[in-house]
């Protein structure tokens, strides 16, 4: 049994009062949240390069639609799976796979000769990305708990906060130093050495049986039987078929129909993991998970949050540079207060989320409509009066320190009934979530707002989509509340 385990009863947190630290804990933090970080960049370091990739290799509009959503299309395509296989093979070695798998990648996107190579190398770095991500959130559900795990999750939150707001100051910024062929080069290439460096801290930090248990697991029998196998396919599938009509341009009505065929899978895909548990076998996921109502709730706050929030990034950028006439760098830059204040809010919220619980999401979700009205704004007034669009440094501000206030707590809140045999699917479920709020919410957004320029101005078109994000964000406002009221009425046990 992997050191860190043994200790550990496989029985939700609540029940686990024999509970022994491991000593290499944070070392091990470090190494997952350096792998996160790098993996998540890439979601938004490419949002200010697209118009140096479309020049650079000649990419059509529908290509660089591609180049854009087909790593978040196979990043949820293989979450949930990747997190069923560390559950059941161990998680150190699926983690080094899946780094080592993100960085070559990351090299073939950098030398890409054309726009059918570099959405090749996307595709290669979102099943990279997918594997990784997952056992990240299964082994701080592993190797923290009580408030321990709290700090963990906001040092997670941090991260994935810094990682969406950074990327595009990164790409601006080597952008700008590399010209418009090399520089969006150098956007792909700067995972690289932040890739090796995390599979030698790998293999020096991560305890041995972490590593060797993966390649143990591969000879034992009913490894295949225990990874389900169909259930996989069937949700992998599924995820592709909802996702697929999102991902491009120009869908037509036949490609649309994709949409219910896997809604039909999903669907599917529940009756087979109940038959599966029913003769047995250990599904992917544990279906009764969704009964806690903490969970499902938390899951369904999360997935709406990405639906909007992930989206202003790129309408910022697309507004700076094509609305307001700035350079790359300039369009990253604006969300850089962003991105520090969300890191310190995520550390803050960490520390408080045992005490304070959905509160400190709901609160998050306020700051976001407040941010979103504020930002909306400066749009407004700019093209009215000519007031600084450099305003949106402080509105965006408010955006920030939400990031910060809702992804690491509603992750800690929402995983805190989880047994841990389950931690690394359950969490994939959330991150497959994530990224098809992520996609969807994008798709939707831009193709609303590149409707809307075709009669009216940059401005008046963004503040279009700042205002179907804070439909978004009031939806994911009543859920908050509801898991709230659910919680008043049965407590939940700490995490």
């Amino acid at each position: 049994m992997v050191r860190g385990e043994q200790s550990v009863r496989a029985q939700g947190d609540s029940g686990q009062v024999d509970y022994v630290p491991d000593p290499a804990r944070w070392r091990i933090l470090l190494v997952l949240l350096a792998a996160i970080f790098m993996s998540l960049i890439s979601v938004s370091i490419v949002n200010v390069a697209l118009p140096a990739i479309q020049g650079g290799v000649g990419a059509t509009d529908s290509q660089l639609q591609w180049v854009l959503s087909g790593y978040a299309l196979t990043f949820g395509v293989v979450l949930v799976a990747a997190g069923r296989a560390g559950d059941v093979m161990g998680r150190g070695g699926i983690f080094l796979v899946g780094v080592l798998t993100f960085t070559l990648s990351s090299i073939a996107a950098s030398f890409a000769p054309t726009a059918e190579w570099l959405i090749v190398a996307r595709f290669a770095q979102g099943v990279g990305s997918g594997l990784l991500n997952p056992q990240g959130v299964g082994m701080i559900q592993q190797y923290f708990r009580g408030a321990e795990r709290g700090r963990a999750f906001g040092y997670f939150g941090s991260t994935v906060g810094v990682s969406v707001a950074i990327g595009p100051v990164l790409g601006g910024l080597l952008i700008d130093l590399g010209g418009p062929d090399l520089g969006w080069r150098l956007t792909f290439l700067v995972n690289v050495p932040v890739g090796i460096l995390t599979i030698v801290l790998a293999l020096l930090w991560f305890p041995k049986p972490l590593i060797q248990r993966t390649a143990q697991a591969g000879s034992v029998l009913g490894t295949l039987r225990s990874l389900d196998p169909i259930g996989s396919l069937l949700l992998g599938v599924a995820v592709l078929a909802i996702l697929w009509p999102f991902m491009e341009a120009r869908s037509s009505a036949v490609t649309w129909l994709l949409l219910p065929f896997g809604v039909l899978l999903v669907y599917g895909w529940v009756r087979w993991e109940r038959r599966y548990a029913l003769r047995g076998g250990s599904p992917m996921v544990d279906l009764h998970i969704f009964r806690t109502r903490s969970f499902s709730n938390g899951a369904l706050i999360v997935t709406l949050y990405f639906l909007g929030m992930t989206s202003i990034w790129v309408l910022v950028a697309l507004y700076m540079q094509e609305g307001a006439g700035r350079s790359a760098l300039e369009a990253g830059m604006v969300g850089l207060p962003s991105a520090v204040l969300s890191a310190l809010a995520a550390n803050w919220a960490g520390r408080r989320v045992l005490r304070l619980g959905r509160r400190l999401v709901i609160g998050g979700l306020y700051l976001a409509l407040i941010g979103l009205g504020l930002s909306a704004a400066v749009v407004l007034l700019n093209e009215a009066v000519g007031l600084s669009v450099w305003w949106l440094l402080l509105t965006l501000s408010f955006i920030g320190i939400a990031q910060g206030t809702v992804i690491s707590p509603n992750q800690t809140l929402t995983l805190a009934e989880v047994p841990l045999q389950y931690a690394g699917s359950s969490g994939a479920i959330m991150q497959t979530g994530q990224r098809m709020g992520t996609s969807i919410g994008i798709a939707v957004i831009t193709a609303a707002v590149f409707t809307s320029l075709q009669t009216t101005s940059w401005s008046t078109a963004a503040v279009l989509g700042f205002g179907l994000i804070a439909l978004v964000i009031l939806s994911a406002l009543a859920v908050a509340y509801k898991d709230l009221h659910d919680r008043r009425r049965r407590p939940t046990p700490q995490a």
